[in-house]
């Protein structure tokens, strides 16, 4: 028969794992739109080296959409910057987690902080994400026009 430590011991792990897990799916889901979001960055960037190979700055048309290649490019980057970050931040709250299961302190205050962060930079990396979306659309109306 195990002491009873142990046996609260394995509780309590248990029940972080059960907090730990709604955080690992955001990170599952943090993962995805990572990619998705690095999948857009490679096409920009390959359309801006194929324009730029062909001397794209030399003819107006192609300097428009390379300027607007650009600014699509700096916004899918801070979309993948505040994204990654609330990764971060997600992977730290599962830390803490379980760190204040082994120190034997309430971690909710850290914790209820670390995620409103993850959350709000989560927000922000998806709104950079719509921003550059809108940006692309706004060539193909630029070009039909």
């Amino acid at each position: 028969m195990l002491p009873v430590p142990d046996v609260l011991n394995v509780a309590s792990v248990a029940n972080v794992i059960q907090l730990a897990v709604a955080p690992a799916f955001l990170l599952t889901g943090s993962g995805a739109m990572l990619g998705v979001m690095a999948g857009r960055l490679a096409r920009v960037v390959d359309r801006f080296r194929e324009l730029h190979e062909s001397g794209g700055w030399s003819h107006e048309q192609k300097s428009v959409e390379m300027n607007m290649l650009l600014k699509r490019s700096r916004w899918i980057h801070r979309a993948i910057i505040l994204t990654s970050l609330a990764a971060l931040l997600v992977c730290v709250v599962i830390a803490t987690l379980f760190a204040a299961v082994e120190v034997g302190w309430n971690p909710s205050r850290i914790v209820s902080l670390l995620f409103i962060c993850a959350m709000g930079s989560l927000v922000a990396g998806l709104l950079c994400f719509l921003r550059e979306i809108a940006l692309s659309t706004d060539i193909i109306e630029e070009f039909r026009g």
